[in-house]
């Protein structure tokens, strides 16, 4: 287990950006409250005051120049085999990881920060690195209450019966204990955790920093970015 203690050196900063999206073309770049989506991480990034370097991690020239214009760091263009829908965010890390230790070195730990997660903020950044920090425990991870107890879950049968997974499936909601869902926007831990151990969360040493549903909107599809439109809309109109 770690013992990171209240001197950690500046951790990276790292925001995977693929080009290519199924479910929403180009979200990477897409305009969301005047500002290309990715541009939010970065921004919070840099606001935050927590990192050394904060780099981009992408396959695609535009968001590369985007990056660039806003601060980030983009040290090479992700290659073909780990720009393809079978490519996982672990195989992106590994080869980002592997480039950071072998060409600057000196880096214990980093921050994996998804561009699709444009409402985390700066001071969510400082918290959850705090958190790391000041903590024994080999990754924090961002999280947010669930938005109904999982009492309530059921699973479909195949004739479209449903049965419930819990036994006590009628308690009222403020009858239930708290359940917390990872919401996509803040992954701390060492780089030997993904490196050596191949992990991102590790299983028995982490914590959860957690968010409120309104900071915690990770944008998959079009509808998930309209929502946050008329949040930061909203926003911005109560804070005139």
């Amino acid at each position: 287990m770690s013992s990171h203690g209240t001197n950690l050196k500046k951790p990276l900063a790292i925001i995977p950006a693929r080009g290519g999206s199924k479910r929403l073309p180009r979200k990477n770049v897409l305009p969301l409250a005047g500002k290309p989506l990715i541009v939010w991480t970065i921004e919070a990034a840099l606001e935050s005051g927590v990192f050394d370097r904060v780099v981009v991690n992408t396959d695609d020239q535009e968001i590369a120049d985007i990056a660039i214009h806003y601060g980030a760091e983009v040290p090479y263009l992700r290659p073909g085999e780990l720009a393809t829908d079978t490519a996982t965010t672990l195989d992106v890390l590994k080869h980002q990881l592997q480039y950071a230790v072998s060409e600057w070195g000196g880096y214990d730990d980093f921050v994996l920060l998804q561009p699709t997660s444009p409402l985390r903020t700066g001071q969510d950044i400082r918290n959850a690195w705090t958190l790391y920090s000041q903590h024994e425990v080999e990754s924090v991870v961002a999280v947010t209450e669930v938005e109904h107890p999982l009492q309530w879950t059921y699973k479909a049968n195949d004739d479209q019966t449903l049965s419930p997974l819990f036994d006590d499936n009628l308690k009222r909601s403020q009858d239930c204990e708290q359940h917390f869902r990872l919401n996509g926007a803040i992954y701390i831990t060492s780089i030997d955790s993904v490196l050596a151990r191949h992990t991102l969360i590790h299983p028995s040493s982490n914590m959860g920093y957690q968010m409120p549903a309104n900071r915690s909107l990770d944008i998959d599809e079009e509808f998930d970015f309209v929502i946050a439109q008329s949040i930061l809309t909203h926003y911005a109109k109560s804070t005139d």
